[in-house]
């Protein structure tokens, strides 16, 4: 006899619980659940539903213009993808706020509406998660994910404290930085300073005030 397939109202959401590949399947590739975002590693799934406020988004955008200005003015190319899943078979799967391809010799990912296969294709050189309710979660469970997968450094954006705590990734160690290594010469208090003017400034402002500051530099 065949078991059925897991019904996702007996599988808790936002937390890690142990899962085989299949049954992971299931959700991740499921297009009833497109709003979900999913992640699996070393055979525990994670599956965060949770509706995202004005807080993470605008957060999410801010970075987003600092990093791609800041290549642009300092001639790095760069390739950004928002809400992008990437996936090794059987072993990881994620899908963060943002994650970045940085540097010469680009390879994009095929334009498809499939995950980016990592069997095929190197991982993101930059990840950033945005954690408005998930921070334990980012900081931690799934730092280890993305050093596993190969990611070279890793932002978590603190909306709450309007932080960004950034490490650089090895296959066996992390380290905090405070300036970027994929992007050299970003300066972490850059992001933190923008987060903050955008409490009470316009994306225009804040982009006019980057450019300005960048060009001094």
């Amino acid at each position: 006899m065949v078991n059925p397939p897991p019904v996702l109202n007996t599988v808790p959401t936002d937390t890690w619980v142990a899962a085989a590949w299949e049954d992971f399947l299931t959700f991740a590739d499921d297009p009833t659940l497109v709003s979900g975002r999913f992640y699996y590693d070393e055979g525990c799934m994670r599956i965060e539903m949770s509706p995202l406020g004005s807080a993470h988004g605008q957060d999410n955008s801010v970075v987003s213009t600092v990093i791609v200005l800041y290549a642009a003015m300092k001639n790095i190319a760069i390739k950004e993808l928002t809400n992008t899943s990437f996936r090794k078979a059987r072993l990881q799967e994620a899908q963060p706020d943002i994650a970045y391809y940085v540097g010469k010799n680009l390879r994009f990912p095929p334009r498809n509406n499939a995950p980016v296969n990592l069997n095929e294709l190197d991982p993101p050189t930059l990840v950033v998660e945005v954690a408005a309710s998930s921070l334990e979660d980012d900081s931690n469970r799934k730092q280890k994910l993305y050093q596993r997968m190969g990611v070279q450094e890793y932002w978590v954006v603190d909306v709450n404290a309007g932080k960004v705590i950034v490490s650089c990734l090895t296959p066996t160690q992390s380290h905090f930085i405070r300036e970027s290594q994929v992007l050299p010469g970003l300066d972490i208090n850059l992001v933190e300073e923008a987060l903050k003017r955008s409490q009470t400034e316009d994306d225009g402002a804040i982009s006019r005030w980057l450019i300005a500051t960048l060009n001094q530099q």
